[in-house]
């Protein structure tokens, strides 16, 4: 009886010891996300001096913004060339983007506070899922995926799907997201690679309001 004891005492303990390691396993694991969400919110903003960063990234600067033809939830095609004459936020984002959750709000603010002066932010959803034009089901996943997430963000503003297929013209698309600040004239004015604050999109979208940006 005493031996069954302590082999029950034993087993007790080495159960123990296996559900504190997995539960400490689990909180590092929790804090390593938290750690590279609390980093992810403190991206890098592309300034507008060449040289300070890769040329990839900031070839847009200072050029015209390169057009685009893509369609919307609803199938309906959309041309860039549609907001002519509008300074413009032309937002690069994913469902599964973080940091995309944290700047949504934020974007929505914009666009009501700004759009009084024209001024237009235009979301492009860039899931990277590499889908061929005749894979319905793949684009109907994606499609699903995508209205849920502007549904539950309330996004009033012009999204369209199929962002990854403008990688090669926008400098790559590395980091979601991606907010390229264009002005009435059709110029790129900044480049905001992933999440930095409301304040410097704040900035940025002055910039497409400028005149002689």
């Amino acid at each position: 009886m005493k031996r069954n004891t302590i082999v029950l005492g034993v087993t007790l303990v080495i159960l123990a010891t296996f559900a504190w390691a997995g539960w400490a396993n689990w909180e590092y694991r929790k804090q390593a996300a938290e750690r590279a969400l609390a980093s992810a919110s403190h991206a890098e903003l592309i300034p507008v001096a060449p040289g300070d960063v890769p040329q990839s990234q900031t070839s847009l600067v200072g050029k015209p913004v390169p057009d685009f033809v893509l369609q919307d939830l609803s199938g309906r095609t959309v041309a860039l060339s549609s907001f002519k004459g509008k300074p413009l936020l032309i937002n690069f984002w994913a469902t599964w983007c973080g940091p995309c959750k944290i700047e949504t709000p934020w974007l929505i603010e914009l666009q009501n506070e700004y759009a009084a002066k024209g001024f237009q932010i235009v979301g492009i959803s860039t899931e990277g899922d590499d889908l061929q034009p005749g894979d319905k089901e793949g684009w109907a996943h994606d499609k699903t995926a995508i209205a849920k997430f502007v549904k539950e963000y309330h996004m009033q503003y012009p999204v369209l799907i199929n962002g990854d297929s403008l990688a090669g013209t926008y400098g790559g698309l590395d980091a979601m997201p991606t907010s390229v600040y264009v002005n009435p004239e059709g110029k790129v004015v900044a480049m905001q690679l992933g999440i930095t604050s409301k304040e410097d999109m704040v900035a940025n979208v002055e910039k497409t309001l400028t005149p002689g940006n």
